[in-house]
């Protein structure tokens, strides 16, 4: 890997015409040109394909296996929950599928796993017992990371969607839980759409997460705050995306990026929509290289003068 150039990953699904295969999403991606990285959803990748022949896809295209996301919102019986379902047989069965992925991953020579725990949460006052679905919670995610402690496992937060409100919502809440799993094989990814939704500052999530935990992934996309948009990265927040960029060097990840973007949602050619990702993200985290190294910034930071620190920012941003 180049040093301050991490590899590009890219939401499959973003390629997905009706009635395409796994095999012909990565084709299409590999066409952009800069995307050499997948992530696989399980189970929903590997309904049509073994490990084995999803590995030797990604080889014939040219791309690397970032890492495996479980799907739990397709199976209507984790409505009510995976992790923290009221019924400890559907536990299990959510537990049981984790593993089933883990599994999957090592056959494929993967370390990552990542778990977006959307569907566990309530709706209502009164609907759930909040401790108990914080233990169940807890215990489940211990239980994974033990199945195979040579592969990471790092938890997506969202403050909702599809349920109104989920055990794991913000940075703080999922740092609480990792110390109370307290297994060395678990970590967090940051979603800057999820970041925002959460009424974060995305650069101080990220300092956070590489204090008390550990940094395994990057999805990057922008949005208004509101919902989680899925839009081109740094189109609509480019000075909050430098800043992360900036937290993440000083964190010293070097690792993948992956663009959770959602060209189909709005009709976008998602070829061109990857290729505007890469070269926004390019130009950003080059702007992103030199702040931090800039005395000058730093300066301003140890003071908190938000005007030199605005000026000079926006100087390395838009010239002048």
């Amino acid at each position: 890997m180049i040093p301050n150039k991490p590899r590009y990953a890219t939401r499959l699904n973003a390629f997905k015409r009706k009635g395409d295969t796994v095999a012909e999403m990565i084709a299409a991606a590999a066409r952009v040109g800069g995307l050499d990285a997948a992530d696989l959803n399980f189970p929903d990748h590997f309904d049509h394909h073994r490990p084995a022949e999803l590995t030797r896809i990604l080889a014939d295209h040219g791309m690397a296996l970032n890492g495996l996301a479980m799907r739990y919102y397709t199976d209507p019986g984790f409505r009510l929950g995976a992790f923290s379902h009221p019924d400890p047989a559907t536990r299990r069965a959510a537990i049981d599928l984790t593993k089933r992925g883990l599994d999957a991953l090592a056959a494929m020579g993967g370390r990552l796993m990542t778990l977006w725990l959307g569907q566990d949460g309530f709706d209502y006052s009164f609907q759930a017992d909040y401790a108990r679905m914080w233990d169940d919670s807890i215990a489940a995610i211990a239980d994974v990371a033990d199945h195979n402690p040579s592969i990471d496992i790092a938890i997506e937060y969202k403050p909702n969607e599809p349920r109104a409100h989920v055990v794991m919502p913000d940075m703080a809440t999922t740092l609480l839980a990792l110390a109370e799993v307290g297994r060395p094989n678990t970590g967090v990814t940051l979603d800057f759409c999820h970041m925002l939704f959460a009424g974060e500052m995305p650069a101080r999530a990220a300092m956070l997460a590489a204090r008390h935990s550990r940094i395994l992934g990057v999805h990057l996309n922008d949005g208004y705050g509101k919902r989680d948009d899925g839009l081109i990265a740094g189109s609509v927040h480019p000075v909050q995306t430098v800043e992360l960029f900036v937290a993440l060097d000083r964190a010293g990840y070097d690792g993948v990026i992956y663009f959770d973007t959602f060209p189909d949602h709005g009709g976008t050619d998602p070829l061109g929509e990857a290729r505007a990702n890469i070269a926004a993200t390019d130009r950003l985290r080059a702007i992103a290289r030199g702040l931090a190294a800039d005395p000058a910034l730093a300066e301003a930071q140890a003071r908190q003068d938000a005007a030199a620190a605005t000026r000079i920012v926006m100087s390395a941003l838009y010239g002048g």
